[in-house]
């Protein structure tokens, strides 16, 4: 073993060997729950002994021989399960066909958005329900119910651990890419006063969607959801203050961005639309990210090229936050009076989204109109919960 370990280190073991160890006891054993308990027993030994011990050379057989034994030591109850256990030795290392299986049978979508995601987070990335109830700030019980029923609707289901048939891929990966991308949105810019961004959310989303374009390299969606994310991390250096208050796009430091991570995100993109040409939301998505991290400066900005990609976006996936993020490009093409006509519609939709206040606020100011703006800006103060939002709400309050 080496000597100490650092925490992202031993996360990043863990996230690679925990799923891939599940997978395999859920396709040896054929029991989903029993699997996912060894491997978090297993896990969570692990995260005891190796910051101090360092992490074995073989982690992935170490994991499995904690969970092996771990097996034997509390399932005895059960002869044939016990049998199967003494016959299992670890495979070589083999593609990533099992986690696959594994991913599509937690985000089946005859589970929940959330007990996809619990489940999803707790068996594929190896976090503690503890780590997960962490990271969305509910209890902890609520997370083990969460996950609890998940698995007990999977074995009263049927839910079989298998790649979808090549007729059903197009529905159950969407549902793995919605997953991924909640997971991210929660970890970019947290809902909850607890912190502003949560990184740990952001490399398991990125993690599973890299996972993902490699056992799916033809679907260009999966290729533009890995896009977004990582053309989203490429400027996380310049989002907040050194006060933890968001930095506006318009005013972010761009040398502080990724340009290689940028370079290299668009290329794939590029690369993946040009080989299927089957346009979907999470490329569109990433392209309008794309026009964003090339232009040099904010005045560069091809806010034109911008709009007919929110178009597109909105003939394939229409959505209120997506003609908001529209009107945002009306103001740069159009000006801040027809930007502000776009949204009279979106009111009802987005009343009790903090982002629509904020937005119509800064179209107000536009037209010299600041106690409308105010207004606005107070009740977005209201309805976000995320500390760096609300810094540069309150800042802006001040300069009125």
């Amino acid at each position: 073993m080496s000597g100490e370990v650092s925490q992202e280190v031993l996360a990043r073991v863990v996230r690679e060997h925990a799923g891939r160890l599940a997978a395999s006891l859920v396709s040896l054993l054929g029991d989903f729950s029993a699997a996912e308990d060894l491997v978090q027993d297993a896990v969570e030994i692990a995260l005891r002994r190796w910051p101090a011990e360092g992490v074995p050379e073989r982690p992935d057989a170490w994991l499995f021989t904690v969970a092996r034994r771990r097996g034997l030591d509390v399932l005895r109850r059960e002869s044939t399960y016990r049998a199967k256990l003494a016959q299992l030795t670890w495979p070589a290392p083999a593609p990533f066909d099992e986690r696959l299986h594994l991913i599509f049978t937690c985000c089946h979508p005859a589970l929940s958005r959330t007990a996809q995601i619990a489940l999803t987070l707790r068996v594929v990335c190896g976090l503690s329900t503890a780590q997960i109830a962490a990271a969305f700030v509910v209890p902890e019980s609520t997370v083990a119910q969460r996950i609890t029923r998940a698995k007990r609707k999977i074995g009263e289901a049927g839910i079989p651990y298998r790649v979808p048939a090549e007729q059903e891929l197009p529905q159950r990966v969407g549902e793995v890419l919605a997953v991924i991308y909640l997971l991210f949105n929660e970890g970019y810019l947290s809902s909850t006063a607890e912190r502003a961004q949560a990184r740990d959310l952001v490399d398991d989303a990125e993690w599973l969607a890299a996972l993902l374009a490699n056992l799916l390299p033809k679907d260009p969606e999966v290729a533009g959801l890995l896009a977004l994310i990582r053309l989203h991390r490429a400027r996380g250096a310049a989002r907040f203050d050194a006060g933890g208050r968001l930095v506006l796009l318009a005013d972010q430091d761009r040398s502080l961005w990724d340009r290689r991570a940028i370079t290299e995100a668009t290329g794939a993109l590029m690369r993946a639309a040009r080989a299927h040409r089957r346009p979907g939301p999470y490329q569109v998505q990433a392209a309008i990210v794309a026009c964003h991290a090339e232009a040099e400066t904010f005045a560069d900005t091809d806010w034109a090229q911008i709009l007919v990609l929110y178009d597109m976006l909105l003939h394939l996936a229409p959505s209120p936050v997506s003609r908001l993020h529209r009107a945002v490009a009306v103001r740069y093409t159009q000006g801040a009076e027809a930007a502000l006509a776009e949204l009279k519609e979106l009111g009802r939709a987005l009343e009790d989204y903090p982002l629509f206040h904020a937005t119509r606020a800064e179209l107000l100011r536009d037209l010299d109109r600041g106690e409308e703006a105010r207004r606005c800006d107070e009740r977005a103060l209201e309805l976000t919960a995320n500390p760096a939002q609300q810094a540069l709400l309150e800042q802006r309050l001040r300069w009125d």
